[in-house]
């Protein structure tokens, strides 16, 4: 029995170092394959960031070029600019012809001077970089991820008038291609988080009738309420959110994101999610591209980022114009085909939805006849006022349309007073999800900041109160006045020097001509 057990356990000891064997091997062949794959993406980051960093953008960052491009990132405001400042500079004849996810653009058109969209900055191969200015908004990382998912169940929410799922589709189906507009659905990224989030709503609310979701009888927290909405939580961890809205707008500057125009974008985007700690590459493209853009506006600062783009963009675009002299019959008329570089109706970053003209047809253009601008001149001061004037109107028309959504999935509610109620650790799982976005979200601060205190300095002598009537007066303002400010003590040494050089050529002929007689 001894011999017997001794060889048992021989036998276990044997297959046991033959098992720990395979595994170790394993093991090794495993940690030799994932740093095979880190090395592989770290070239492959590399090489990107090298091809990327366009060094010989030098100078005139914040001069305007021909063409204006806005690049757009989402729940950051850009609607309110769009059709309160650039409907105010620019015809619709100057707005170059494009599409959304298919880009049209004809560079050979002579008045196209404006192109504004949600495309990333990959965008920029399909233009003329050297005529090309670009301009963009940044907004705190997690009140972005805030407004997205905020969004997303509003315009979703609108579907709900429909008895289930298949017919809201079928319905969209066959008003969109009747629509004039562009829908949210043709846009990226609602045409992905919006069906996502429409599909969830319907779910739901099957569930609730079927009594398989417990009802929420206080609302403690509006966005954790599963029985109607998917909650925050589950939606920032969801894999599309990871794909599309985490680290997005760091991804959109780069031109990395999935409706990119780089072949390489999606490959680069996967390495740097499996290995976060090669995003510093991205993030420093990113930097580098808003360090050379024209302007850099932030929504958290409304007034001060809406003065200096009317200041440092607008007064550049009166500037090249030499004043918008068109009428409104005229604009009205190139209007009558609806401009599609900006058609997301998007709100202005203040927790507002869409300004879509009906629930079924969600989010066609609005009236193109909205705040035209006026037949005569414009200034910098009129083009502020007209401003203020057009987004009052702008965020009562979203209010409302805000409520009536909202009204579908009650009791949720949204707002910043109900933010305050999500617990503190999902604020920073938000937070360390979008490292990236916090880190870019500092250096545009930092770069609004600099930019603020140069049109401050400067704004004294050149755009003084009351009369902003500028004639290229900003761009000197911007470049800190090295041209064309020169003060007045130069000009008398100047002044001085050709007095002097001329009695001496003077003297020195006089003395010729005494040598001459002589």
């Amino acid at each position: 029995m001894m011999s017997s057990g001794c060889k048992g356990l021989s036998c276990i000891y044997r297959y046991g170092f033959l098992v720990f064997f395979l595994y170790s091997a394993l093991a090794s062949l495993y940690v030799s394959s994932s740093e095979d794959d880190y090395y592989h993406c770290e070239s492959l980051v590399r090489h990107w960031a090298n091809s990327s960093s366009e060094k010989g953008i030098k100078e005139d960052e914040l001069t305007l070029k021909d063409l204006l491009f806005f690049l757009h990132i989402p729940r950051t405001g850009g609607r309110a600019y769009f059709h309160c400042f650039l409907r105010k500079l620019y015809t619709s004849s100057q707005e170059c012809p494009r599409s959304y996810d298919k880009l049209r653009f004809d560079p050979s058109k002579p008045n196209c001077r404006l192109t504004v969209a949600h495309d990333d900055y990959s965008l920029m191969s399909k233009l003329p970089k050297d005529r090309t200015s670009v301009v963009t908004i940044l907004r705190d990382p997690i009140d972005r991820v805030f407004s997205t998912y905020e969004f997303s169940v509003e315009v979703a929410a609108r579907f709900l008038v429909h008895p289930n799922l298949t017919s809201a589709i079928q319905m969209s189906r066959r008003l969109r291609p009747k629509s004039r507009g562009v829908s949210t659905l043709d846009i990226w990224p609602w045409k992905y988080l919006v069906p996502w989030m429409r599909e969830d709503l319907f779910a739901r609310r099957d569930a609730r009738e079927l009594g398989r979701l417990r009802k929420s009888e206080e609302i403690h927290n509006p966005y954790d309420m599963e029985d109607m909405v998917m909650p925050l939580s589950e939606f920032i961890n969801d894999p599309i959110a990871h794909e599309i809205i985490h680290n997005g707008a760091t991804f959109q500057v780069a031109g990395l994101t999935n409706n990119s125009y780089i072949v390489e974008s999606h490959d680069v985007r996967n390495c740097v999610r499996k290995h976060p700690q090669l995003g510093h590459f991205v993030l420093e493209v990113a930097k580098h591209r808003l360090d050379h853009m024209l302007y850099v506006g932030l929504t958290k600062e409304h007034k001060k980022s809406a003065s200096m783009f009317a200041k440092l963009v607008g007064a550049q675009v009166l500037s090249q114009s030499e004043g918008l002299n068109y009428s409104f019959e005229q604009e009205t008329s190139d209007k009558i085909e609806p401009s599609s570089s900006f058609s997301d109706h998007e709100a202005d970053g203040l927790n507002q939805v869409e300004d879509d003209t009906n629930h079924q047809k969600d989010s066609e253009l609005p009236s193109p006849t909205d705040d035209e601008p006026s037949g005569e001149n414009m200034t910098v001061e009129k083009l502020m006022d007209a401003y203020e004037s057009c987004i009052s109107t702008l965020r009562k028309s979203q209010a409302s349309r805000r409520t009536m959504s909202l009204k579908r999935i009650a009791p949720s509610n949204f707002s910043k007073q109900a933010r305050l109620s999500v617990p503190t650790t999902i604020l920073q799982k938000i937070e360390y999800l979008n490292s990236l976005d916090v880190e870019l979200y500092k250096h545009a601060q930092n770069i609004f900041m600099r930019r603020q205190k140069l049109l401050m300095q400067n704004a004294e002598d050149i755009l003084p109160e009351g009369d902003l009537k500028v004639q290229g007066e900003v761009q000197k303002a911007a470049r800190g006045c090295l041209f064309g400010c020169w003060p007045w003590s130069v000009f008398l040494a100047i002044a001085l020097l050709v007095y002097l050089a001329v009695v001496l050529l003077l003297v020195t002929t006089k003395r010729r001509t005494y040598k001459l007689k002589i």
